[in-house]
């Protein structure tokens, strides 16, 4: 039986304020806050950045490599674990019943459901289990016997960093990305929103929604 070469379609999901209704990174650092294992001035810190990336003007590799380097010499599979508990208490309740839905229907359509996310296989990993999607492209930490590094693997996946490894899965799993969807809320998103054939605006932050009003891109709100 020949296998069938027609290309795949492939439906993207960003994560923060997309699939989860609030930024999880803010989740986090207040449940670290409220476990004692977090500084106010830590806390101060990331908000400013997280600041930064909503307005779409962070220097992601930057902030990526300051935020990691307290996390060099951590046991991965006991982050792991912490990760798993924090999303279990703290996360799911802000998976969104319309961002279920989506996938849902996205996967009945015949799209590979994928998470493209700036964020880490600790913070997006738990989220995919639970919405059962097999896919999942984020920022990689580099692990050394069983310990962070405190670095990441390149490259960042947030800007044209989400491009770069969405067209190499692409590749890899013959999805043309032209057939493709992307959901978003963040500006920082417009070279993948501009790479796939259906850009689908979510709860968009000030600078995305002009964006989708002049070029008439769909905006949904998810909440």
């Amino acid at each position: 039986m020949t296998r069938s070469t027609t290309p795949h379609r492939a439906a993207f999901f960003d994560m923060d304020r997309t699939l989860v209704r609030v930024n999880t990174g803010n989740l986090y650092l207040r449940w670290r806050l409220a476990r004692g294992e977090a500084s106010l001035r830590e806390f101060v810190r990331m908000s400013g950045w997280m600041a930064q990336y909503t307005l779409g003007i962070v220097d992601a590799p930057r902030v990526t490599a300051l935020a990691l380097r307290g996390l060099a010499g951590v046991d991965e599979a006991g982050f792991r674990a912490e990760c798993d508990q924090w999303y279990a208490t703290t996360v799911r309740a802000h998976v969104t019943r319309l961002a279920r839905d989506a996938v849902e229907s996205r996967r009945r359509a015949g799209y590979v459901p994928v998470i493209l996310s700036a964020s880490t296989p600790y913070m997006v990993g738990p989220l995919a289990v639970d919405l059962d999607i097999e896919h999942v492209l984020c920022t990689r930490l580099e692990v050394s016997d069983g310990k962070f590094t405190g670095t990441y693997v390149a490259p960042v996946v947030y800007g044209v960093g989400k491009v770069t490894v969405a067209e190499r899965w692409a590749q890899e799993h013959r999805v043309d990305l032209v057939a493709s969807t992307f959901y978003t809320d963040s500006v920082s998103d417009l070279p993948m929103l501009e790479r796939v054939g259906e850009p689908r605006i979510v709860n968009p932050d000030p600078r995305l929604r002009a964006h989708a009003f002049v070029r008439r891109w769909p905006v949904e709100h998810w909440t």
